[in-house]
């Protein structure tokens, strides 16, 4: 027997695209940390380091505007809730030519954060390419060394407890 594609899939309803009723959802405790990672030149991470990139501090920047990115997420995404966002935590760790970017995102509603997260991760990222582009830049104006890669939700909870 062939279940027609509708009834697999949550945001379809007679053809066409719908955003899920989730107000018959318990209200509980929900947190989701997404991760990502963004390729640069060594020299371009030690000017990260030291300040001296000319556009100003670039991870004090990168974090406001994963904070903006992951309250912002219901007007980027089409189908997503707008929940009342509880808490966000970005972190930054190098590794060799790496930075990561973690996003935590907390929230007590009916629907998970995860994509918040992910917008969060993906903002913070790309407000670190443009502040550093200019120096990241090869002399043909393109970035062959520079890249955004492994963006993924590393853990999602959802909690038990209600309001």
């Amino acid at each position: 027997m062939v279940v027609p594609l509708e009834t697999k899939l949550s945001h379809l309803k007679d053809g066409r695209a719908v955003m899920v009723d989730i107000s018959e959802k318990k209200i509980v405790d929900r947190s989701a940390i997404a991760v990502g990672e963004i390729l640069l030149s060594d020299s371009t991470i030690e000017r990260i380091k030291s300040g001296t990139i000319e556009k100003g501090n670039v991870l004090a920047t990168a974090r406001t505007a994963a904070i903006l990115g992951v309250k912002r997420t219901p007007e980027l995404i089409p189908m997503c809730h707008q929940i009342p966002i509880t808490g966000v935590d970005v972190k930054f760790t190098f590794e060799k030519n790496t930075i990561i970017a973690s996003v935590e995102v907390k929230s007590v509603g009916r629907t998970g954060v995860e994509m918040e997260a992910l917008t969060g991760v993906s903002i913070a990222l790309l407000t670190v390419w443009d502040m550093v582009k200019s120096i990241e830049k090869d002399n043909t104006g393109n970035y062959p060394h520079t890249s955004i890669n492994n963006i993924n939700v590393l853990e999602k909870v959802k909690g038990t407890k209600s309001n």
